[in-house]
């Protein structure tokens, strides 16, 4: 194994050393290209399977036929950081996956780009700041103290629950209060079948797409009423350009709420569902979050401040975001020709950038595929390549949601972890179903358990 510094201290956009082997780069008028397979990607593949057995082919970035489209996928944080940050106006979003989204969301906040999103993005971005989601730890600590109830109940009653659909419902039960205030009734009866459906096929789309109908009404109804709300729906809804004063259209709003729940919700629900099965996995970790979590008292309801006491807590809910980030893949196209490392990358060439295999790459990580919260210890985390986790992207169109989605994170881990374990008795390992999101293609059901008070 490598001492710590030589992992931090080794070169990036290289190949790995255990991969000196690979094939050698081609050229397009004498400037190199990778190398990559001949064969193009069959989509009756696992796409992240199929993904990962190139990159231990070709190493650290290869091309690759996926889709139709000419691809070049990169797993080391210089290149990512070089298309996310440093010549990012040159890599607009883009590739088969924006594309389903934008089919499934319309024009919004994640599939636009230039003056459009600059623009959306400045009008949407008060609703996220610290003082915004610090308006809704009462709605996020009140929704889990009620699945903690529900849990609570199935461990006096010998009973096991289903971890993954319950925090499923949780957190959307979250993000519509959030997102709809008042109006949360009428939300979920529209959209509660989002925890219950697995598939993320044409026709969810469509169902889910009709749902704007149900929106642009509300939005209608709260301009008649003349109210002024201060869930999120109402702050896009009375946004304003700073340049020019105009409003964001209603067609629009729709489009961002909707784009919002899909986001919020499926990310969110996915890290937390796959940080249960990685607690129940290693009891030692789980243990010493109990630890952390009875010793520090906070108020029912956490401030900001609050959140801040619980390191190891962090840890845990990072060290899960890198084995399994929710947005495991994503996609650029180049605008122009360019360069990366020591290949060309000619103008409509789409990258694939995807943080799970990053988050994973033995350069960077000691140990990678295991699961241990302190290697983000502040101090073994110093010399860390800054791009090195990108589970939220990085530069600047990451994603606005973010600091609530770690909130919500947090919060939820804090308020069960208190009072339950959950044990889970399945020897085999998960499949993951990596489509949009990296989920669990099976639901974990697990048994609760209550834990003795701190003080008994």
């Amino acid at each position: 194994m490598r001492s710590k510094k030589a992992l931090f201290d080794a070169p990036t956009g290289k190949f790995d050393a255990t991969l000196s082997a690979a094939p050698q780069a081609a050229s397009i008028a004498g400037r190199r290209i990778p190398p990559g397979p001949k064969e193009k990607y069959n989509t009756s593949e696992d796409l992240l399977g199929w993904m990962d057995r190139q990159f231990k082919t070709y190493g650290d970035i290869y091309k690759a036929s996926v889709y139709g489209t000419d691809i070049y996928a990169i797993r080391t944080p210089d290149y990512a950081q070089h298309v996310f940050r440093k010549n990012w106006q040159n890599y607009p979003k883009g590739g088969q996956a924006i594309k389903r989204i934008a089919l499934l969301l319309g024009n919004n906040l994640i599939v636009s780009d230039g003056k459009f999103w600059k623009k959306q993005r400045r009008m949407m971005q008060p609703a996220f700041l610290p003082n915004a989601v610090a308006a809704l730890t009462g709605v996020i600590a009140r929704s889990n103290v009620a699945m903690r109830a529900k849990w609570v109940q199935a461990a006096k009653d010998g009973q096991k629950v289903n971890v993954t659909r319950d925090v499923s419902l949780m957190v959307l039960e979250v993000v519509l209060k959030a997102l709809f205030g008042d109006d949360y009734d009428q939300a979920m009866s529209h959209f509660a079948f989002l925890s219950d459906e697995p598939a993320r096929n044409l026709q969810f789309a469509q169902e889910f797409r009709s749902l704007g109908k149900f929106v642009f009404e509300l939005v209608k109804q709260r301009r008649e009423q003349n109210r002024h709300s201060t869930d999120v729906m109402g702050m896009l809804m009375e946004a304003r350009d700073r340049d020019t004063g105009e409003g964001m259209p209603d067609r629009q709003v729709v489009n961002e709420i909707l784009t919002l729940i899909i986001a919020g919700h499926e990310t969110t629900a996915s890290t937390l569902n796959w940080t249960w099965y990685l607690l129940s996995q290693h009891p030692e970790v789980e243990h010493r979050l109990s630890q952390e979590i009875a010793s520090t008292p906070v108020a029912d309801i956490p401030s900001l401040e609050d959140l801040q006491k619980f390191t190891y807590t962090r840890q845990v809910l990072e060290e899960a975001l890198r084995l399994y980030p929710a947005l495991w893949l994503m996609t650029r196209r180049a605008k122009k020709d360019d360069q990366l490392g020591d290949y060309f990358v000619p103008a409509g060439t789409e990258i694939y950038i995807p943080p799970y295999f990053i988050q994973r790459h033995p350069g960077f990580w000691e140990n990678p595929d295991q699961f241990d919260p302190d290697r983000f210890d502040p101090a073994r985390s110093q010399d860390r390549h800054p791009v090195a986790m990108l589970p939220f992207s990085v530069g600047p169109r990451n994603c606005i949601g973010e600091f609530l989605a770690r909130v919500e994170m947090q919060i939820h881990l804090m308020t069960i972890v208190k009072h339950l374990h959950l044990r889970y008795e399945d020897r085999t390992p998960p499949e993951i179903d990596a489509g949009i999101n990296l989920r669990s293609k099976h639901d974990f059901i697990m048994t609760p358990e209550l834990k003795a008070p701190a003080n008994g």
